[in-house]
């Protein structure tokens, strides 16, 4: 199965990715608690349970930060980043990252 098919299968099943998913997707691909998470990107482990339950949205700054530390599709946390503030404002519009 291609990326792209696999992909949209996956949003069709799931939805749209959210940051949320992405950071525990990029947590537990390193194995880690969320303390260990907390510790490695030096917030407070609270933040880390936050953003994972989509309590708290996060800047495209630290979406980057994070996918780096997790050795992740940069691009990708960023889209998601923007994607989760837009629907939290309501504005129905769909953002690509290159």
């Amino acid at each position: 199965m291609s990326t792209k098919s696999y992909g949209s299968k996956l949003k069709k099943e799931l939805g749209p990715l959210t940051f949320a998913l992405f950071m525990r997707a990029a947590r537990t691909s390193m194995d880690l608690s969320q303390f260990e998470m907390a510790q490695k990107l030096k917030m407070a482990a609270g933040t880390v349970c936050d953003i994972e339950k989509g309590r708290q949205l996060v800047s495209p700054a630290l979406a980057a930060k994070i996918s780096k530390t997790a050795g992740l599709c940069v691009p990708q946390a960023i889209e998601a980043s923007f994607r989760d503030q837009l629907r939290k404002a309501k504005l129905n519009f769909e953002v690509k990252v290159a």
